[in-house]
């Protein structure tokens, strides 16, 4: 199961930064400065589709382990929407002549003060201490190996409930990564986008809930 949900991964964000990467180009015609390597824009569009890619794995686990139509449609909406948003993060950082990998470790560009100066993630008038975030550490909301393992080892209710919990933290973590990214940033093409993640995730993190609920 497991290499199977790699394969579609891997052929879901192939397929999409193929047909994006024109998408890309038209849009960042309307760019100013283009981000250096150690930006915060760079940063996100890194992480958030590492991110992603593991949303991407837990939507195709849970598409093997129910048979339940809400919840596999859930899956499918979650890996093509999260796969279509890759493919543009990866035609970006290929636009800015920047590398898929950068030269610091993930989460270094949160740890950095934001436009306003303030240190942390500030949402929301919070001034979070900058250790909140440790380059190289976790990203917010991503599962671990363990729990990875245990959704593949589950089935049926058994499974949706873990899927539904695992990803509404997954999804809450790419909040708190738009909204950091929103704070350090005021790029044309990476201040909508964060928008709509917030848009979007939070939709979904609203129907999920509902969905857990019901299963309990």
């Amino acid at each position: 199961m497991a290499g199977r949900a790699v394969v579609a991964i891997i052929a879901v964000i192939a397929l999409v930064v193929v047909a994006l990467v024109s998408f890309s180009i038209g849009r960042l015609s309307t760019i100013g400065a283009t981000p250096s390597d150690t930006s915060a824009e760079a940063g996100f569009a890194r992480d958030m589709q590492a991110h992603h890619v593991q949303g991407v794995e837990m939507a195709m686990i849970i598409r093997d382990r129910t048979d339940d139509p809400e919840t596999r449609l859930l899956g499918y909406d979650i890996a093509t929407t999260q796969g279509q948003q890759s493919g543009q993060l990866y035609g970006w950082l290929s636009e800015w002549g920047l590398g898929q990998y950068g030269s610091e470790p993930s989460m270094t560009w949160m740890t950095r003060p934001a436009l306003n100066g303030a240190v942390g993630h500030v949402h929301g008038g919070t001034d979070a201490a900058s250790t909140d975030h440790v380059p190289g550490g976790p990203m917010p909301g991503m599962a671990t190996a363990e729990q990875l393992a245990e959704l593949q080892a589950a089935s049926g209710v058994e499974a949706e409930r873990l899927f539904l919990t695992l990803m509404i933290a997954h999804h809450k973590g790419a909040l708190e990564m738009a909204e950091s990214v929103l704070e350090r940033s005021d790029n044309s093409v990476i201040v909508p986008f964060a928008n709509s993640v917030l848009a979007s995730q939070q939709s979904e993190i609203d129907l999920m809930e509902s969905m857990l609920a019901k299963r309990q």
